[in-house]
């Protein structure tokens, strides 16, 4: 088990940002065009869910991600929220604390879940759904090292700088991908990033 250390966010003042807020804004998503095309398309979809963990310390709000480990079979060393395929009769909520727990021991018990985020198509072909949730914190995590290297926290002022991310098209599949700068060695990009600016504009910080 190992607890984590948080570095001080900068740029953007969030002071108006309470729980309470952040649950009113969620009750609201607004609904992703690119969302409803990918859904229309003749392949099938897998459904997915993951868990946008929030935690606050001395005011402050922060995302965590993990890095995932060089040995899966997807997606190596990419940086992620916790989460995965659904069970058969699962919801997206019982997806992300699930995995959750598996991945890198957060019980479900240690969980406020707020809302959801606008669902999101993949490119393997998943149907993500986001659920926010605010985590007790400190937290004492137990990473499964064989799909996780790494849990790490950025700070929700620096996420919210426009400075710090750019938009890119990748040239094979003639897609815009967000992608951040490096904070702390980790490249945070494509659907996680994706997921992190929405969770932003619905809190209308960008």
């Amino acid at each position: 088990m190992f607890v984590l250390r948080l570095a001080p966010g900068n740029c953007v003042n969030l002071d108006f940002l309470t729980e309470e807020f952040i649950t009113q804004a969620l009750h609201f998503p607004p609904v992703s065009p690119y969302t409803e095309k990918e859904i229309s398309a003749d392949h099938p979809l897998r459904l997915a869910g993951v868990l946008v963990p929030l935690v606050c310390q001395a005011g402050s709000w922060y995302l965590l991600y993990t890095r995932r480990a060089d040995g899966v079979e997807h997606h190596k060393g990419q940086v992620s929220f916790p989460g995965g395929a659904s069970d058969p009769g699962e919801s997206a909520e019982q997806t992300a604390l699930r995995e959750a727990d598996e991945e890198i021991g957060i019980r479900p018990a240690d969980v406020r879940i707020l809302g959801r985020l606008p669902q999101i198509v993949t490119i393997s072909d998943y149907l993500v759904t986001p659920v926010v949730g605010v985590v007790t914190w400190p937290y004492a995590f137990r990473v499964y090292t064989p799909e996780v290297a790494r849990v790490f926290a950025l700070p929700l002022s620096w996420l919210a700088d426009r400075n710090n991310f750019m938009l890119l098209m990748r040239s094979e599949t003639g897609r815009h991908v967000i992608a951040y700068q490096p904070y702390d060695a980790e490249l945070l990009w494509g659907a996680t990033a994706h997921m992190t600016v929405e969770f932003l504009k619905i809190l209308k910080l960008l």
